[in-house]
């Protein structure tokens, strides 16, 4: 695994960049993004090109021996762009404009900005496609960062409307779909279709599904415009973009399928600070971050891109934009950069190299600080510069258990969550947790990943069963956890004929009669674990595995496949996980807590992610606060 570091030359004098570039290199990094916010400097007029401080840039970072990761700067439009086209801003849900003066300022569907975005880029390929310094292209940066995915502009609504007529091909059809005879929605042509923000009450919710379903298009051809610019210009270069943490605007295997190599920004201390977390949570892994943030999100993103990914922004020390903003706990960053490593990652880039001392990040701490005197986290970088040299090449090896993750199902909830803590990305990721705190390696995979020679199959939830998915289902000969709202919906956002769950009723013969939500503080007793949240009635011939202190069936099974009716918690979570396992005969070692494990194909790393010694039975040894091991397979 290389390292890197993000670096903005045009934010320091040029008589810095040498040292700099001798520094990096000297800390044991060999790869540099640069370029992702540069479009004033590189375009400082409308048509006339600046690229003298550019080339001088990247030559100078040649020089020293670093490569360079090269980002197309769509994420930053000039304001001599935006006073061009006053109406390429974004508007939001409440009908605002999103104003200059910061980034990400433009609306996907807007084709006058498109067509600023390819001349830019081809511009920017014509020139360095070739260079040899050149090994990665970066399209834009993080999209959808700020609530940017939907916009509610006229070029979205005239956008809409054109998929719209694409997808149904008739009004009558949209209407049967959507079910807008309910309060007089229906609608005579697709011109009278609006986006569904600003009703008197919710919007159709099928209406909000096509949107989010049209909006993640967008994003995707957005991407594919830019991809096949560099991929004429630049052949055999690597293309990638940078994915954010605990983000579903967008569906990221639909982008993955047109880049080479899936990265993503990991500040694992500021997602612990804004999610759901307990209080308790945070104050015990206030300085490492939950022990399972980083690893999901590696599985995640290598399974968006054929298994080819990496971190392009990797947090050092405190950032700017949590509510809170704590210092990583020492030896932190290493561990942090082995662990990528561990799932198989093919570069660690820091962000930054130089903390700025302006403008909005200013509070973002980078590798040195503003005097350019080193940070906390450096000595960290060389040294795990010195463990990738001596454990070598590492290579990423199947997963037993395959954890199914789809972003429809992100939307649905999100539209429709009937419960306030239903919430999608947290069930998915305790599902996780709860093999990870087993020591179970895990590939989380799209709901049209092939599934065959899986062990064991997660699926959290999928209200909306794609077509194929029951088959692929009843191919297996594996545990399969199916949880709730699994085929409670039709494609059309619908309930379906027969109830749930709908097209999986092959899989698991019953059907869910009635739904409730429970509100915080609720919880009805179970032996070894607890209802809370979420809970279907349910009827079959089927005997329940599960049940309740009141005998009401919570957990179903036929043949290999489960079906859980409620919220799992932690505990009943564990206990389903033990169960497969075990009927699988899949090994397991149960890890103390704040200890995880991941397995390459040549060896086992070991991490202690709790601020106190602990205790590792498997390895027979004490791990430090923050420590780590690497093991020989």
């Amino acid at each position: 695994m290389k390292l890197g570091c993000c670096y903005y030359p045009e934010h320091w004098p040029e008589a810095m960049w040498a040292e700099d570039a001798r520094r990096m290199a000297d800390m044991g990094l060999s790869l540099v993004r640069i370029g992702e916010f540069a479009w004033s400097r590189i375009e400082p007029e409308p048509g006339r090109y600046d690229w003298g401080w550019l080339d001088r840039t990247i030559d100078t970072l040649a020089a020293a021996g670093l490569k360079v990761i090269l980002g197309t700067p769509t994420a930053t439009p000039p304001k001599w762009l935006v006073d061009r086209m006053p109406d390429m801003v974004a508007i939001d849900e409440q009908g605002r404009p999103r104003g200059f003066g910061s980034r990400r300022h433009y609306c996907f569907s807007h084709e006058g900005y498109r067509a600023e975005c390819r001349r830019i880029v081809t511009a920017l390929a014509e020139r360095y496609g070739k260079h040899p310094a050149i090994v990665m292209w970066q399209t834009d940066n993080e999209y959808g960062c700020h609530d940017t995915v939907l916009s509610f502009s006229k070029a979205a609504a005239s956008a809409f409307r054109g998929w719209l007529a694409a997808r149904y091909e008739t009004p009558q059809a949209l209407n049967e779909a959507w079910g807008n005879v309910f309060w007089s929605m229906e609608y005579r042509t697709f011109a009278e279709v609006d986006p569904p923000h600003l009703t008197v009450t919710e919007a159709n919710p099928a209406h909000w599904l096509d949107y989010r379903r049209f909006a993640s298009d967008q994003v995707a051809s957005f991407n594919r415009e830019q991809v096949d610019i560099l991929r004429a210009h630049s052949p055999g270069i690597d293309i990638t973009h940078n994915f954010m943490g605990f983000f579903t605007e967008f569906d990221h295997h639909a982008v993955g399928r047109d880049i080479d190599v899936a990265t993503w920004d990991s500040y694992p201390l500021g997602f612990l600070e804004q999610f759901w977390f307990s209080a308790e949570g945070k104050a015990a892994y206030l300085r490492q971050g939950h022990p399972d943030i980083a690893a999901f999100h590696h599985d995640l993103y290598r399974g968006c891109s054929q298994g080819r990914w990496g971190v392009m922004e990797q947090q050092p020390g405190p950032v700017n934009w949590a509510r809170f903003n704590p210092a990583p706990l020492p030896g932190m960053v290493a561990l942090w950069t082995l662990e990528a490593c561990a799932h198989g990652a093919e570069l660690t880039s820091y962000f930054r190299w130089r903390q700025a001392p302006f403008a909005q990040e200013q509070m973002h701490a980078g590798l040195l600080r503003p005097d350019s005197s080193e940070v906390e986290a450096a000595p960290e970088v060389r040294a795990s510069a010195e463990v990738l040299a001596a454990i070598g090449p590492q290579a990423a090896t199947r997963a037993p258990v395959a954890l199914v993750f789809s972003y429809e199902a992100a939307w649905v909830i999100g539209i429709q969550p009937q419960g306030a803590s239903f919430r999608y990305l947290e069930l998915v990721f305790e599902c996780y947790s709860a093999l990870r705190a087993k020591g179970l390696d895990v590939d989380i995979v799209a709901p049209k990943a092939d599934l065959t020679g899986y062990r064991m199959v997660l699926v959290p939830t999928l209200p909306i069963v794609p077509e194929g998915f029951a088959e692929t289902l009843a191919g297996l000969s594996c545990p399969v956890l199916l949880g709730p709202r699994s085929g409670s919906k039709t494609r059309s956002f619908c309930i379906p004929d027969g109830l749930a769950p709908g097209d999986l009723k092959p899989a698991i013969p019953l059907t869910v009669t009635r739904v409730e939500s429970l509100r915080d503080g609720v919880a009805e007793r179970a032996e070894g674990f607890a209802v809370t949240r979420w809970r279907e009635d349910v009827a079959s011939d089927l005997a329940p595995e599960l049940t309740d202190a009141q005998g009401r069936g919570v957990v179903w099974r036929h043949g290999a496949v489960r079906y859980c009716a409620i919220w799992p918690d932690a505990k009943l979570l564990a206990l389903l996980v033990e169960r497969m396992a075990e009927e699988a005969g899949v090994p397991l070692t149960p890890l103390p807590e704040g200890i995880r494990v991941r397995r390459t194909q040549s060896h086992a790393f070991t991490f202690n992610y709790a601020a106190q010694p602990v205790f590792v039975p498997h390895l027979g040894a004490t791990l430090g606060p923050a420590g780590w091991r690497v093991d020989p397979l």
